[in-house]
């Protein structure tokens, strides 16, 4: 076996803890997966006899790699839509936001959540100490920062979490009965009942790959749904990034997924994904 083949073999065996920190820096599991792949190419490139402990190696690497991603303008733009299958029954959240980590698919995005609100140092510092146990000395050189600086930076992140409150969702009950009347009403082409449902001020916006769309204004959207009653007819509910949502499912495959920002027991604005590519790389088997 040469050497380049057990290289790849051990790098496979870090593959899922790799993947892991990334996802939990990054928030989304595709980007996760780009994390990983740029740190197996950076290992192809580095003579591995300049390498005295490969894990530690990787570690700093794909935490460098995923601090540049967090950095990028295009962050700002994209969201990891995280999609689960719609529960009924209360999730207990842990209070120490490092033990979310270990909780359901529910309780990680609300961590995810919470860490949105912190900078990419304090969120690297924070993620790789209070999470996975890294020593300050190895997140100095991810940062680039001393030991000490890397302790206060997760210090600060740590305090913004648990400071922070979780941004407002409405009960599950209040959730399931919006999202079935918007099913319905769109269904039957009812746009009375959906302007009942819009704030006035209500903005939609779509990703199709391809093309983006906005759409502003309860009448505008609401004429918009009604164009899409066969969608809203194979549509069934789930929770997207910790909202209420819709995933629309055709011939067996999710062809668009709709997350539902709501306030005060009215639809404020709704995030449309109908990109295939971006579809094809989310894990859609946690909503069956």
């Amino acid at each position: 076996m040469t050497e380049k083949r057990i290289l790849a073999r051990r790098f496979e065996t870090e593959r899922p803890r790799l993947r892991a920190i990334a996802t939990r820096l990054l928030g989304s599991a595709a980007d996760a997966e780009d994390a990983v792949q740029e740190t197996w190419l950076r290992l192809e490139r580095t003579s591995v006899d300049d390498i005295e402990n490969l894990d530690a190696w990787l570690t700093t690497v794909v935490s460098r790699v995923s601090l540049d991603m967090l950095k990028a303008p295009r962050r700002a733009r994209e969201r990891s839509w995280q999609v689960e299958a719609w529960r009924d029954e209360p999730v207990a959240v842990a209070a120490d936001p490092a033990e979310l980590t270990a909780e359901s698919d529910q309780v990680s995005v609300a961590l995810l959540v919470l860490l949105e609100r912190l900078g990419p140092a304090e969120r690297i510092a924070f993620v790789l100490h209070d999470v996975f146990g890294q020593s300050f000395e190895e997140i100095a050189v991810v940062l680039d920062r001393s030991p000490e600086a890397a302790r206060q930076l997760a210090s600060r992140g740590r305090r913004r979490v648990r400071g922070a409150d979780e941004p407002a969702r409405p009960s599950r009950e209040q959730g399931r009965r919006l999202v079935e009347a918007w099913l319905a009403a769109a269904q039957d082409g009812n746009i009375g009942a959906l302007l009942e449902l819009l704030d006035d001020g209500a903005v939609l916006h779509a990703d199709y790959g391809s093309s983006t769309q906005v759409v502003a204004g309860a009448q505008s959207i609401a004429e918009q749904a009604v164009l899409s009653a066969r969608l809203a007819a194979h549509s069934s509910r789930v929770f997207i990034d910790g909202r209420p949502g819709v995933a629309a499912v055709l011939n067996g495959r999710v062809v668009s997924i709709m997350a539902f920002d709501i306030d005060d027991g009215r639809i404020v604005g709704l995030d449309v994904l109908a990109d295939p590519k971006r579809l094809a790389s989310l894990d859609l088997n946690t909503m069956r």
